[in-house]
């Protein structure tokens, strides 16, 4: 420790300044880089939140218009025709509309699913995960939504899922018994899946899959190239202040350290001359006039001396 501190105390003020403007550079860049990325990351959380939002919104009208709109046209086919009609259910024509969506360029990473516990049709059969969230539903019915990152092998997806309740006596047409339910529906799908459902009970998810993993790149590129904008100004601030402090403090310290070594030896002919009135310009005035002091004081002694 003691050798430590003696070579520190060895080092030149410029080696100092430099060793200290490092460290603070280091610290700025940690900070402003962790508080980047905290900045970034919520921006581009935002971003695929809204535009997950925004699908869901979409999928919620389709459902609305598929409900109150084209239900009612064929309602009555349900019981003549031996085939059933899926286009009369909500959540098939939300899940259609959005595969025609995914076919078009760029969104075939997006997922839309009403991920049901007991579906009628097993293609919308919850998986764990799925089950998980339906089950938190359940759980508290002030939840109205919920949202985070679900892994696969093709990286993090961000997901907003919703509660499916069954809010009308109308969907248990088609979901309490097989008794009360269309004929078409039981030729198509059959007795064993979709029924026991219960008035206001949660029975499944309105999920959307939005991929995350382009956003949240961009968001580190954008880290990186502020980061490094800021390494670069540092280092130029620092070549700078290093030049600076050269010009105007530590060139005219030599200068008057080397002046006090010569009036040591006896040589009062140079004068230290410094252009500024700061505060080297007052220490190499104080010099000067010491260095007068000295030299009338030793005529003084040398005439005392004859």
């Amino acid at each position: 420790m003691l050798k430590d501190n003696k070579l520190f105390k060895n080092l030149k003020i410029a080696t100092k300044l430099n060793i200290l403007l490092i460290a603070i550079s280091v610290i700025i860049i940690l900070l402003s880089g962790g508080f980047l990325s905290l900045i970034l990351s919520h921006n581009a959380e935002q971003v695929v939140t809204d535009q997950a939002l925004v699908l869901m919104e979409t999928m919620s009208a389709i459902r609305n218009y598929t409900s109150t709109k084209v239900n009612p046209e064929l309602a009555s086919r349900l019981e003549t025709d031996n085939q059933f009609l899926p286009q009369t259910v909500p959540a098939y024509a939300a899940r259609e509309v959005f595969e025609y969506f995914r076919e078009q360029g760029g969104y075939k990473d997006f997922f839309y699913k009403e991920a049901t516990l007991n579906p009628t049709n097993l293609r919308d059969k919850a998986d764990q995960f799925e089950t998980e969230i339906v089950e938190t539903f359940r759980k508290d019915s002030n939840l109205k939504q919920t949202a985070g990152f679900r892994s696969f092998n093709s990286g993090d997806i961000f997901y907003i899922a919703r509660p499916i309740n069954v809010s009308k006596e109308s969907c248990l047409r088609c979901h309490s018994t097989p008794n009360v339910a269309p004929k078409s529906l039981l030729v198509t799908y059959g007795k064993d899946n979709g029924f026991g459902w219960k008035l206001h009970e949660v029975v499944g998810i309105q999920m959307i899959l939005v991929p995350a993993n382009k956003i949240l790149k961009s968001a580190k590129k954008l880290q990186f190239s502020v980061t490094s904008i800021l390494v670069v100004c540092l280092l130029v601030a620092i070549i700078i202040i290093n030049f600076f402090l050269k010009i105007t403090v530590t060139k005219p310290l030599k200068k008057m350290a080397q002046l006090a070594q010569r009036i040591s030896t006896g040589d009062l002919t140079q004068e230290f001359e410094h252009q500024f009135d700061d505060e080297m310009g007052m220490l190499a005035a104080s010099l000067n006039r010491m260095k007068v002091s000295l030299e009338i004081a030793m005529d003084m002694l040398n005439s005392d001396t004859e």
